[in-house]
């Protein structure tokens, strides 16, 4: 069949631009069969596929994108098969090249990343040190180093960090990188205020890209608590979909939401587990989060179960994330704007919601490299506008929905563990098993900030880590604290 007049990936652009996502899925499948399949053009199609929850049409599409010789597609079809939980596919194709290839800095840089996730520490770090004396420029290799070694002073590692950050060259974000990797390694040696002047540098280049709306976020979620009472919700039509396979967990980043995934992953009904971010494609239908996108997507809908058919949806991604056919965790994060959609849509689903130290979710955001970019994480004062704005998403959806979320104290669970390891389990319905909260973690992959303290024992020994920058964290107690009864404009 011929390439229709306008390709079918631009075709599915404009219908995700009119809020129907599986008829860009169909338009995408039709682009990988009928139209041109150049790798050139199958880059742009992964990354659609992706955005869309499409996890199959990105991984194909990802693989049609390797052409011989190159070798940033190959990386990235390797990384699109670890992301989405298919390591040990990423690693036996690695296996299968020759050795110039696996010994190139930037697949050994893969390799220990894979490692990293996968918990098998000392072998992520010879892999970096390989990566590092083939390429020792390579800023954010000794960032992913420093993640998962501990510094003292004097460490000869550190020395090489600050000299390549006195030469100040290479792209920002990976400079970025690096001063977020020599914060973690003064603050190993207790240089506290050298530590925090790396992560504010680090940070203030991230900022440069992307800057934080935080007036627009909180205008969203006023139109959410006024719109989504219980008089609100009863306007839309009742949703069919009794799935239940997901045990959803949230949070703010860095409130425990990936310990309490741990667990979970211990019992004998859970399978998997991920930060997986796939009920936010399923909305595009509702091309909003407010009351009145509800109302006319269920108006418009062409289908009797309109919620119904997003839950529907929902669970037609998750089974293409996790193949295996037990309960998943879902712990996904910033959904605090669509939760009452997301509990609507799937009324069988219940949440954990996971709260932790203001001050110390704070500081544990400011000085985290996040991958994928939290561009409120920043800045002291975003942190604080944002942890604002979802305390009050937080209070309006735990008091509309007390029986289907379960809020988590972080200090109390690491207090507590075999005490909120039950309560969760009879939370989600799940027959009670013991021990999940020390069961261990080795072998599971984590591929979130958490990979390398969640190997850890359970231990109270991270409750006030703020305390030591209690004197840097002024400009966000002033601003989260100090005008905490105030609305943003």
């Amino acid at each position: 069949m011929t390439e229709p007049t306008k390709p079918f990936f631009l075709q599915a652009l404009d219908a995700m631009r009119a809020g129907d996502r599986r008829s860009a899925a169909a338009l995408l499948r039709r682009q990988l069969q009928e139209g041109n399949t150049s790798a050139s053009n199958l880059g742009p199609v992964a990354q659609l596929a992706a955005h869309i929850g499409e996890v199959d049409l990105a991984i194909e599409a990802a693989r049609g994108a390797v052409v011989p010789g190159a070798l940033g597609p190959l990386i990235d079809y390797w990384g699109m098969l670890a992301t989405y939980g298919r390591s040990e596919e990423a690693l036996a194709e690695l296996k299968r090249q020759p050795p110039a290839l696996t010994e190139h800095p930037n697949v050994l840089h893969f390799r220990a990343t894979l490692a990293t996730q996968m918990g098998r520490l000392k072998e992520a770090r010879d892999l970096f040190r390989r990566s590092l004396a083939k390429s020792p420029g390579a800023m954010q290799t000794w960032f992913s180093l420093a993640m998962i070694k501990t510094f003292s002073p004097g460490d000869p590692d550190m020395t090489a960090m600050e000299r390549l950050e006195r030469q100040n060259s290479g792209p920002q974000e990976a400079l970025a990188s690096l001063h977020y990797g020599l914060g973690k390694a003064r603050e190993d040696c207790g240089d506290i205020d050298r530590a925090f002047d790396h992560y504010s540098k680090g940070a203030a280049i991230r900022r440069q890209s992307v800057r934080f709306d935080a007036a627009q976020f909180g205008r969203a979620a006023d139109q959410v608590i006024r719109d989504f009472t219980a008089d609100g919700l009863a306007m839309l039509r009742p949703s069919g979909c009794r799935d239940n396979r997901s045990l959803f967990v949230t949070g703010l980043p860095r409130s425990g939401t990936t310990l309490t995934e741990q667990i979970l992953l211990g019992h004998s009904d859970v399978s998997e587990g991920e930060e997986v971010n796939l009920f936010a494609p399923t909305m595009a239908p509702t091309r909003g989060v407010g009351l009145a996108n509800a109302r006319a997507y269920q108006e418009r809908a062409n289908h009797a179960d309109p919620w119904g058919e997003i839950g529907r949806d929902y669970r037609g991604l998750i089974d293409q994330r996790f193949r295996s056919h037990g309960l998943i965790v879902d712990k996904s994060l910033s959904q605090a704007l669509f939760t009452g959609l997301m509990l609507h849509s799937l009324p069988d689903a219940r949440i954990v919601w996971m709260r932790r130290s203001a001050e110390d979710v704070a500081l544990s955001c400011f000085r985290t490299f996040f991958a994928t970019g939290i561009p409120w994480s920043w800045s002291l004062t975003d942190i604080a506008d944002a942890m604002r704005v979802e305390d009050r998403l937080f209070e309006h959806w735990s008091a509309l929905f007390p029986e289907r979320i379960l809020v988590v104290q972080y200090e109390e669970l690491v207090s507590a563990p075999a005490l909120w390891s039950q309560r969760i389990q009879e939370h989600f319905g799940l027959t009670v098993e013991e021990g999940l909260e020390s069961a261990s973690r080795t072998g599971r992959t984590v591929g979130t900030a958490s990979a390398a303290q969640v190997l850890q024992p359970i231990t109270t020994t991270r409750i006030g880590q703020a305390t030591a920058f209690e004197r840097h964290l002024a400009a966000f107690r002033e601003r989260y604290y100090g005008a905490a009864a105030d609305r943003l404009a």
